[in-house]
């Protein structure tokens, strides 16, 4: 903005104000084409987001203390609250229908893959990752579990980033104190599968964790002498030189009793 101010000897002076940004954002996001649609209207002032509706919640929700008071008075404004959860249908679902014919069926399985971000000892705050790479389309919802029950509190995403070939990666990571016996749950609805994919991760102690390093290197180590000896023994079966088909007939003659004899023509010596 410019502020223009007037005075004496039609004199003008410039008084620099701040800018400020208002912007809105509105998202559908589409599992399986129309089967599960989501719509997101996000509200953003300086590049900070502040309110949101979530077609999945039905309402706007402050996500700070500066959209609080917007939230509050959509959700009181019974009409356009109605007009918006139809949205969902009327916008997201109405414009799929049409942009279908134009968009490439293809379809990329994600791998998933889930690690602590650093080995910390129970009973320790903890981050877990869960890795999801290589799925096409963008459209993909993670969501972690500990011991079958959803967690919210202490995820945090990275939101779908592009590998560039037109695959998609994405990181969500949970914050959390893990107990021993603990199993913690990465699951994964993409448009690819028909069913969620579901990765666990145990929390362990760190006895447990040094029985299973030892059962595994044990078994690592069988391997090793394992291939070793099969190595030496089929080396050595390469170097023994197998006898002629026929030599032992050639060489020995059997009589009617069982016995075998020299054959007299392999026995030199005067007539």
């Amino acid at each position: 903005l410019l502020q223009i101010i007037s005075r004496p000897r039609d004199r003008i002076v410039r008084v620099p104000t701040a800018r400020f940004l208002e912007q809105a954002k509105s998202e559908c996001h589409h599992l399986n084409g129309t089967q599960r649609v989501r719509l997101l209207d996000r509200y953003f002032y300086n590049q900070e987001e502040y309110a949101r509706f979530d077609s999945d919640v039905g309402e706007f929700r402050a996500v700070t203390e500066l959209g609080r008071p917007s939230a509050e008075h959509w959700n009181r404004q019974e009409d356009f609250m109605e007009r918006k959860r139809a949205e969902v249908d009327t916008v997201c679902r109405h414009n799929y229908q049409i942009l279908e014919r134009f968009l490439v069926p293809r379809r990329v399985q994600p791998k998933v893959t889930v690690y602590p971000a650093k080995t910390q000892p129970l009973q320790h705050h903890s981050l877990l990752v869960c890795s999801v790479s290589g799925f096409y389309p963008g459209s993909i919802e993670v969501r972690w579990f500990r011991n079958g029950q959803e967690e919210k509190a202490g995820v945090v995403s990275t939101g779908p980033i592009q590998n560039g070939d037109w695959t998609f990666q994405t990181l969500v990571m949970l914050e959390t104190v893990p107990q021993s016996g603990e199993v913690y749950t990465c699951q994964v609805e993409h448009p690819s599968v028909t069913s969620p994919l579901t990765v666990q991760w145990r929390a362990q102690s760190e006895s447990a964790q040094r029985k299973m390093l030892s059962g595994v290197g044990g078994f690592v180590l069988g391997l090793l002498f394992l291939g070793a000896g099969l190595f030496i023994h089929f080396r050595n079966q390469k170097g023994e030189e197998p006898l002629a088909a026929g030599s032992l007939h050639r060489l020995f003659s059997r009589r009617k009793y069982g016995f075998a004899e020299v054959n007299p023509q392999y026995i030199s010596g005067p007539e």
